[in-house]
């Protein structure tokens, strides 16, 4: 950047603002338009085979979008009048929710019994308040044997219930149909809450898991963004020591992320919660702007140059790097576009123009804003930086050992990478202040299986699912499924026909199998079919045409990782024992969200690699040095490794947030080194200094921000900890963890190694 330009800067201030306030109005306009997504479908692209999968299913049955509601009376007892009534009336009224489709309950399950000759369907709990004791007990034995209801609808120990709806949005306006339905469940249920104190309601669900995530958005605009303001002034205020350069820079802050959300939001955008995180970033990416070309303007003043002359002089030894880390700041964000989830190609793009914005309005607005505010006092002191003194001594003095020991400890790091686990779960995307993790939770504890699988059994034809072999072959595969240990409940529809071939045989428990053959099948169903009311219908386990069925399988709270080496069992049980019928592979939002993570990972390995490359070919051109650009890649690459390494030690699971963590961290990691190397090769190049002398200046002229501006971003991230959504806080939480790392790198082990390569005592060449 030329002196001209930054000349004019300064001696027209006024103007620069009146250009920069229209700028931001204009651009931050746009977030008006900003909506947030209550759809989990968002977090996975159009081609995801998932995703395919689901939709596929859903086009062949009911939708499986759904609220459960548990009821767990205090006492443990659900077959009394009372509850069992409240059950009867709160399924009648469910039906009047918007959107709902069916109304599963123990009180409307259509149950089937001979009559002389006749089928009987009727409800299990019809005008439960009149019934007396021993008819109660009679229809409890017939719940708690039943397959459809037991670990389902009740639990296997008779303490708790529940009710399921399935709910078919028209997807037009889901951010503003999923409240819709929500807040009239929970308005409901309250009102039952209130008439049986002593009885516990809980909600989960897919319709719940959507609900869920715009609520963890507000509770992070609620709370995250008052926090980060607070850090972003404490932490300013101390590493600048005045109130001017904080004020100055805090407008920054705050202009940067209104545009980039702005320009954003003019198109018209949807995010999710994770997205939500964007301002914070850009927040804490811009004070590393502001905070370079303030400290050497103070050295400036601290030498005695007059304001101007030394924001002159700031501007022109930090543009090139400044420039440079914003660059590879956005480059690295925008890594996230390889990501196999689109929320993060929106936080990338919107943090990527956010740190862009930062640049611009840290080279032109705050060297203006700066001319206008009363000067700082700043004394011949500030610039000596004695503390980096003598941490530079000290790195040169040890500079072998210290070479040895972060080598050492670098590669012991990097070696547990490996041990960490591409692992997740969906429920702990929530922590407990959001009501939807404590409620799944205690319904996990009381009633049922939460997450869910569901598998598509082809028959080869239509009607061919009355065929006594099919039927057989899914009843083999519904039991060998119950057996396996993560499982609470299989629904199948093999059970629903042994039900009818007893029925059909004067409730003979000897029948109680499928029946042998074919014609009678077909009989038994359509009479099944005919007796059900409307809405109950067997369209949840059987398709239109009836060539296939639905297998429904639901499982205990466990790990991604569980769930696909479960999916792996039962799919090679089925390629052994029912070769002959098509299966549409295991589809659900929880296999969705199972995969995620790994697809993730493969999709984001090219763009980083990419993004790496290129960022070092950058600093090569930038510094002119083929020899310091390569050695630029060593303190680039191994912070995010070590970061790595120390998760596996404390934690070990990696999920869909650290999933980009690399992407996300990539670019920040580079800035110290940029900063550092550019302080570096000036001495060399400028001022004729030794590798030994250049390596002193650069911590007298650059360790101070450079401490600083870690110390503010690790903070800026620590502050997404805070977050009920674990995406937010692991991914916070991983990037301070890596930019703390990168610190430590570029201050004990980049100065040793430029001193072991870069031996020559005169310009690099």
């Amino acid at each position: 950047m030329s002196e001209k330009l930054t000349g004019f800067l300064v001696r027209h201030p006024w103007l620069v603002i009146f250009m920069t306030l229209i700028i931001v109005a204009v651009s931050g306009y746009g977030a008006k338009n900003i909506s947030l997504n209550a759809d989990y479908r968002a977090f996975f692209s159009h081609d995801n085979p998932h995703l395919q999968a689901f939709e596929d299913l859903q086009d062949q049955y009911n939708k499986v979008d759904n609220i459960l509601i548990a009821i767990v009376p205090d006492d443990g007892q659900v077959f009394t009048p009372r509850i069992l009534t409240l059950i009867e009336n709160m399924s009648e009224e469910s039906w009047l929710v918007p959107y709902s489709r069916r109304v599963d309950s123990m009180t409307n399950f259509q149950y089937t019994f001979s009559e002389e000759d006749d089928l009987i369907v009727a409800p299990l709990f019809e005008d439960a308040a009149s019934l007396n004791p021993e008819e109660i007990e009679h229809k409890k034995a017939i719940a708690l044997k039943d397959p459809v209801l037991a670990g389902n609808l009740i639990a296997f120990d008779g303490k708790a219930a529940g009710i399921n709806l399935t709910i078919n949005l028209p997807g037009i306006e889901q951010a503003k149909e999923v409240p819709e339905v929500v807040g009239y469940v929970r308005t409901m249920v309250a009102k039952y809450e209130k008439a049986n104190p002593d009885v516990s309601f809980y909600l989960t669900g897919v319709t719940m898991t959507n609900a869920a995530f715009p609520e963890a958005s507000k509770a992070d605009m609620s709370t995250l963004y008052p926090v980060m303001i607070l850090v972003i002034l404490v932490l300013l205020f101390f590493s600048l020591k005045g109130m001017w350069g904080t004020l100055a820079t805090f407008t920054v802050v705050i202009f940067s992320s209104a545009i980039a959300m702005g320009l954003f939001g003019w198109p018209g955008a949807a995010i999710t919660p994770n997205v939500l995180s964007a301002p914070i970033m850009i927040m804490t990416l811009a004070i590393a702007d502001c905070i370079h070309i303030l400290m050497s303007y103070y050295q400036g003043i601290g030498r005695g140059l007059h304001k101007q002359k030394a924001m002159i002089e700031s501007i022109r030894i930090n543009f090139q790097p400044v420039l440079l880390t914003s660059v590879t700041t956005a480059i690295g964000f925008l890594t996230l576009n390889f990501s196999d989830s689109p929320p993060f190609h929106d936080l990338g793009n919107i943090v990527c123009i956010g740190v862009l914005a930062a640049f611009v309005l840290a080279v032109f607005f705050l060297p203006a804003i700066m001319m206008l505010l009363p000067s700082k006092k700043v004394s011949s002191a500030f610039s000596e930086n004695t503390k980096m003194q003598k941490l530079s001594d000290f790195v040169i003095r040890f500079r072998t050992r210290l070479l040895v020991g972060m080598s050492g400890l670098i590669i012991v790091l990097l070696a547990l990478v490996p041990l960490n686990d591409l692992n997740d779960n969906t429920i702990e995307y929530f922590d407990w202040s959001i009501k939807f993790r404590s409620d799944t939770e205690a319904i996990a504890e009381h009633l049922t299986g939460v997450m869910s699988v569901n598998y598509s059994l082809s028959a080869g034809g239509e009607m061919n699912v009355a065929d006594p072999e099919y039927l057989n072959t899914v009843d083999a595969f519904a039991e060998f499924i119950r057996s396996q240990p993560e499982v609470r409940h299989v629904s199948s529809f093999s059970d629903v026909m042994k039900r009818l071939n007893k029925n059909m045989n004067a409730d003979d428990e000897a029948y109680y199998r499928v029946p042998d053959n074919r014609e009678l099948a077909s009989q038994y169903m359509l009479l099944y079919e005919l007796s059900l009311p409307y809405g109950l219908d067997i369209t949840n386990q059987v398709n239109t045409d009836k060539s296939a069925t639905r297998v429904v399988v639901q499982m205990d709270k466990i790990t991604s990782n569980e769930v696909i080496a479960l999916d792996h069992r039962a799919v090679q049980w089925l390629k052994d024992n029912a070769p002959d019928y098509m299966l549409t592979e295991g589809a659900s939002t929880t296999m969705m969200f199972s995969h995620i993570t790994a697809r993730n990972i493969s999709s984001m390995i090219g763009g980083v690699v990419a993004a790496l490359f290129l960022i070092s070919f950058i600093i090569l051109i930038a510094l002119k040095s083929v020899r310091l650009g390569l050695i630029s890649l060593v303190p680039n690459l191994v912070p995010a490794g070590m970061g790595f390494g120390l998760w596996a030690i404390f934690d070990g699971q990696v999920g869909l947030s650290l999933s980009v963590v690399m992407g996300v961290t990539l670019g920040i990691v580079v800035d110290d080194t940029i900063h550092f190397l550019s302080k570096y090769n000036r001495a060399k190049r400028e001022l004729n200094l030794s590798s030994q002398e250049a390596v002193e200046y650069a911590f007298k002229t650059v360790g101070v921000a450079l401490s600083s501006t870690t110390l503010v971003l690790c903070a800026g991230f620590m502050v997404l900890t805070l977050s009920p959504f674990s995406m937010n806080a692991e991914m916070g939480l991983m990037s301070a963890i890596t930019i703390g790392l990168a610190l430590v790198v570029d201050f004990f082990f980049l100065p040793p190694l430029l001193l072991w390569l870069d031996k020559d005592k005169t310009n690099v060449q």
